[in-house]
């Protein structure tokens, strides 16, 4: 696999400040409601979100029991007939600004099919 973009000099790695914290939801509810997701919370700070066509799921669940073991953010897809296709979760180490990358490229793809297949 090759890519046409310009590689960066050793110094700006250096030079890089790489994401290490940030624990609240704020930056993936700034991405997913300016998209036109439907957002909830619950009065125990849990935040629940919903894509425009009801199909992906996201959840920043801070005081339910998966968040003992872990488990802060829970992403699951929906097929076409409403089974769940695939899920994930990022622990509480995970920055938020991470999740929103991962989430704004889920969102971006532009096809469900892999052009390997």
């Amino acid at each position: 696999m090759t890519s046409n973009a310009p590689s960066p000099t050793p110094t700006a790695i250096a030079d890089r400040e790489w994401l290490l914290e940030c624990h609240c939801a704020e930056p993936v509810l700034q991405l997913l409601r300016s998209r036109g997701w439907d957002t909830v919370a619950d009065p125990d700070a849990n935040v629940y979100c919903a894509s425009p066509d009801r199909r992906v799921f996201v959840g920043f669940l801070p005081e339910s029991p998966e968040a003992a073991f872990g488990e802060l953010w829970h992403i699951s897809v929906h097929g076409p007939d409403g089974r769940r296709a695939w899920s994930t979760t990022f622990g509480m180490d995970v920055p938020a600004q991470a999740v929103a990358g991962f989430l704004a490229a889920l969102v971006a793809y532009p096809s469900r099919w892999c052009g390997c297949i």
